[in-house]
């Protein structure tokens, strides 16, 4: 098995917003703010080569289907689809993916399924021959949002899912079609039903701990739906995978994209970082 990280388009966002409830003070240390207070966020995937021969992408980052008015307001960068060029890189188009498997439906990790943007014409569903797998909790909530977070999904996309016939809503701790290679966990505290996916020893974390800043247990997002909750389940969720040995896979950090985890005067720190994932297992 095979597992490369992949850089998809990356964005500028509101570093209050990235950090929740803590000031400015403290997260400027890690992560410097531009004029308008944005910093940079990457929108990381995962690519594993399975022991079955098949392509499996974990995410696909925020893409590049926003017109050039959102395109700006997100600080939305290239303005071309760069996860499809990472891909060529290794010789694959999105059309050599088997399966896309989703933490969940905000734009910023699933607007790469569609295709970049073209005037006068309307986003289209890419990876034709790709199953797509988010979990059922979570595709409730995609398709019957809160006020508080609509403006995160995109119900065009969530219609071309649904009839594309080949989205599979995932309801246990492993998928039949993907094996037992692939484990699925849960957690509620960002958005209800965020999927987690463990294979090959590393662990994706989705917006649970969006990078490495985020490890520090009491750091959260203004972004979370339920911030008290994401903080208790994130302390359950890094003494599980810090006792198994397992590398947690960061999707936002513009920096890493991956690190042990260990704990320094009872506080978790990540251990090891590394920019990239390229792992024979």
């Amino acid at each position: 098995m095979r597992l490369i990280s992949l850089l998809g388009n990356s964005q500028k966002l509101d570093g209050g917003a990235m950090f929740g409830n803590a000031p400015k003070a403290l997260w400027s240390r890690w992560m410097p703010a531009d004029e308008l207070n944005r910093i940079e966020i990457a929108c990381r995937c995962l690519l594993v080569q399975d022991n079955s021969g098949r392509n499996v992408l974990l995410e696909t980052g925020i893409g590049a289907f926003f017109e050039p008015k959102l395109r700006e307001r997100y600080g939305v960068f290239p303005s071309e689809h760069r996860l499809l060029a990472e891909l060529a890189k290794i010789g694959l188009g999105h059309e050599d993916i088997d399966a896309v498997i989703l933490s969940h439906l905000h734009f910023d990790h699933a607007g790469g399924l569609l295709s970049q943007w073209r005037e006068g014409t309307e986003p289209a569903l890419l990876f034709p021959k790709a199953r797509y797998f988010v979990s059922e909790t979570h595709w409730q909530r995609a398709t019957c949002p809160h006020p508080r977070d609509r403006a995160s999904f995109l119900p065009e996309l969530n219609r071309q899912l649904q009839a594309s016939g080949r989205l599979n809503l995932v309801t246990d701790e492993y998928h039949p079609w993907l094996g037992s290679d692939y484990r699925f966990e849960l957690t509620d505290g960002h958005t209800p039903g965020l999927m987690h996916t463990t294979v090959g020893g590393v662990v994706f974390c989705a917006d649970l701990i969006p990078g490495t800043a985020w490890v520090h247990v009491p750091i959260s997002m203004g972004y979370d739906r339920f911030p008290e909750l994401l903080i208790d389940e994130k302390k359950a969720f890094l003494d599980k995978h810090m006792a198994a040995g397992h590398r947690l896979f960061y999707t936002h950090d513009p920096e890493y994209a991956t690190s042990a985890i260990g704990q320094e005067n009872g506080r978790y720190v990540p251990l090891n970082p590394q920019p990239e994932v390229h792992l024979e297992v």
